[in-house]
This record gives structure tokens, C-alpha cells and sequence, in this order.
């Protein structure tokens, strides 16, 4: 009888059964953070600095920020190009700042930032016009017997710090070998006193004219320099 009984609506007691294991086993592990825990999105992305007034360059080292966060439940993962870390410049004339990074981002829980904050410089962007200036080196077997660069100034841009180190702005030219004449397009150096290019200002044009001949030597040293 008790086979019977057992066995009578069985697979309605079985599902009853399961359901029941499932409902405790919800109840057990739901507030278990080992078992609903999710794994935390890294990313990094550039630092850009936006709204920053005509005239003005902002200089920081630290480029890139590091972000942590928890993505939404059975979405996606964030790609790296929806995320903008940026630094809102439009209220900061010349000086040092210490700015915070913001995110846009989708609508994302964000577990960590780093760094949360920048120090940065604001500085105002100047320009001179310098002459060229046309050096030589290599080997003393020819003299330049004629040469001219077009144009024979150019204007150079960059912060005021900057711009009051350029001593003088020179183009290369190495002398020797075959060639008996010389037509080329060549990047003139804005350069410090000590002859060091300094990087961070732009030269416009960024390429002259270099037209020259030469002669062959007779005994006479060429000259070091030339300027137009």
C-alpha cells in the first residue's frame, strides 16, 4: 500500500520536491557575496581637457585614468570609446590648477578613478617671427658659393615660458659629397642658446625652401654659418 501511495501522482510530488529545493537554495545563497558577486570592469582611457579659452594651452603629464566599474546586469560590456575622461577648462585663465576628472560615460555605477584630480598649467599662447638661420657641417672639400631660403622668416608659436628660450630658429645642412647643387624642402629647429630644439612650440612654415650651390674647395675654410 505504501508503493502504492508512493507512486500515485508521483510526478506532481517531484516537482513539488524541486521546488522546494530551489526556493531554500534561493534563500540560502541570495545574500552570499561570494556567490553573487560580479566581476568589475577595468578600463583606461585619455585624459583630453575641453572648453579651454582661444589662446590658451593647458599642459599636465598625466594622460591616461584608470576606471573601475560595475556593469549593469546582463548587458553588455562598456566599450573603451564610450568612456571620455575629461577636464572642464572653460573657467581657468593663466596658472597652476588642480582639476577634477570628469566622466561621460552611459549610465554605469563607477567603483573607482584614477587619478580623481589633475594639477595642471594654463598658459598663453605667444608668437615671434625669427629669421632662418643657416648652418653647415660635414666636410671642408666644398664652399657654398650661393644659397637662399624661401621664406627667409618664419613665425613661431608656443607657450610665453616657451617661446622666450627660442635663441634663434636654423636649418642644417650638411656639406660634402657629389652633388654640386642643392634644391630641397627642410624642417627648420627653433633652438635655445645652447643649440637644443625645443619641442614644445610649433614653427609655421613647417618646411622651407633650401636653394645653394657649391664649389669645390681651394684652401679657403667654408663659413659656419649663414643667415639671409
Amino acid at each position: 500500500m505504501l508503493q502504492i501511495s508512493i507512486r500515485r501522482n508521483f510526478p506532481v510530488k517531484a516537482l513539488s520536491v524541486f521546488l522546494a529545493i530551489v526556493g531554500w537554495a534561493y534563500f540560502r545563497f541570495a545574500n552570499d557575496p561570494i556567490i553573487t558577486a560580479r566581476f568589475d570592469q577595468q578600463l583606461s582611457v585619455p585624459i583630453t581637457a575641453a572648453n579651454l579659452q582661444p589662446g590658451y594651452i593647458a599642459r599636465f603629464t598625466e594622460k591616461t585614468a584608470a576606471i573601475t566599474i560595475e556593469p549593469k546586469r546582463g548587458e553588455p560590456a562598456v566599450r573603451p570609446d564610450e568612456v571620455k575622461a575629461v577636464l572642464d577648462l572653460g573657467k581657468f585663465g593663466p596658472g597652476i590648477y588642480n582639476v577634477p576628472v570628469q566622466l561621460v560615460a552611459p549610465s554605469v555605477v563607477v567603483q573607482k578613478l584614477t587619478p580623481a584630480t589633475v594639477t595642471l598649467t594654463v598658459e598663453k599662447i605667444d608668437q615671434r617671427t625669427f629669421p632662418v638661420a643657416m648652418y653647415y657641417g660635414g666636410q671642408a672639400n666644398v664652399v657654398v658659393a650661393h644659397s637662399t631660403i624661401t621664406p627667409s622668416g618664419v613665425t613661431v608659436r608656443g607657450p610665453t615660458d616657451e617661446l622666450a628660450q627660442v635663441a634663434t630658429v636654423r636649418i642644417d645642412m650638411p656639406l660634402g659629397g657629389s652633388q654640386n647643387s642643392l634644391d630641397a624642402m627642410i624642417r627648420p629647429l627653433a633652438v635655445n642658446s645652447a643649440g637644443e630644439e625645443i619641442p614644445d612650440v610649433q614653427v609655421v612654415p613647417n618646411l622651407v625652401r633650401v636653394q645653394a650651390q657649391f664649389l669645390p674647395a681651394t684652401g679657403a675654410a667654408p663659413a659656419a654659418t649663414h643667415s639671409p
